[in-house]
């Protein structure tokens, strides 16, 4: 992709568990709504469906900034490793002002010890140039809404990866993926 990011942020969360037992795509392909919610202050909603061309995805709402609606589709699907790739309405700061961005969600969980895991979770998200007209027509320049974007990302970020890594470590230790 070659759209320019507007903002990244990468956190990281110990999983007491061991990493055999974890399945990344499974988990957030199953994460239910009120579970996502669990997660963050800012989660309003979760679904997962499928693409027309049969590919999973996981549909989110949440607001980071501005109100996201996240379309993210399966890009890799591993156990333990998932990468998810959105074309995302980012609508703010009133509701009539909504543009189109990409979100690029990776995870993936690494072995500490026989008893712990390592989640990292990544988040990128790239201009359109949809994103980039709307800016330029506000007279806002890019350098300042990747400012705020990125502090709104970081610190959500941060809030959300440990309470994924609590879900995850959860249904782990349950057996729920086999």
């Amino acid at each position: 992709m070659t759209h320019e990011v507007i903002a990244s942020s990468t956190a990281e969360a110990t999983i007491h568990a061991p990493l055999a037992p974890i399945d990344l795509t499974e988990w957030v392909f199953t994460l239910t709504d009120s579970e996502y919610q669990a997660c963050s202050k800012n989660h309003i909603a979760a679904a997962a469906t499928l693409t027309p061309e049969g590919k999973r995805m996981s549909i989110n709402v949440e607001h980071v900034g501005n109100l996201m609606v996240q379309h993210y589709v399966e890009d890799i699907a591993g156990r333990s490793h998932c990468r998810l790739v959105s074309l995302s309405d980012s609508i703010g700061p009133d509701i009539g002002s909504r543009v189109k961005i990409v979100v690029i969600w990776s995870f993936n969980v690494d072995a500490v010890d026989a008893d712990t895991t390592r989640l990292t979770n990544s988040v990128e998200v790239r201009a359109t140039p949809d994103y980039l007209q709307v800016l330029e027509q506000r007279g806002v320049p890019f350098a300042k809404a990747s400012e705020l974007a990125q502090q709104a990302l970081t610190a959500h970020n941060a809030e959300e990866t440990p309470l994924f890594a609590k879900d995850i470590e959860r249904k782990a230790l349950a057996g729920r993926w086999g």
